[in-house]
């Protein structure tokens, strides 16, 4: 996990690390101790990883032309802020 002192996950490992640990809450023989030890740890991912699309998304901004020639930052338009489903019209 990220922290201080250790190394930094990369999306795709907090991504699989996070999948493992719901897979794991899933199962019934686990102890209230320990599911509660591994949702803590998967809060953090879920954290990490909000935040790490988050800066991905701020990297995301095109580079426009105004009227007058200069370039100004606009947010990168993902098309899921409006209800879009994603489907483009052709």
């Amino acid at each position: 996990m990220e922290n201080r002192s250790g190394p930094v996950l990369k999306y795709e490992e907090a991504l699989k690390r996070l999948e493992k640990l719901v897979g794991e809450l899933d199962r019934s023989e686990l102890d209230l101790e320990t599911r509660l030890k591994k949702f803590e740890e998967g809060t953090k991912l879920a954290r990490i990883l909000l935040k790490k699309l988050d800066q991905a998304k701020k990297k995301v901004e095109v580079l426009i032309k105004t009227h007058v020639g200069e370039t100004a930052l606009a947010p990168f338009d993902d098309g899921t802020e409006d209800g879009d489903d994603g489907d483009a019209a052709a």
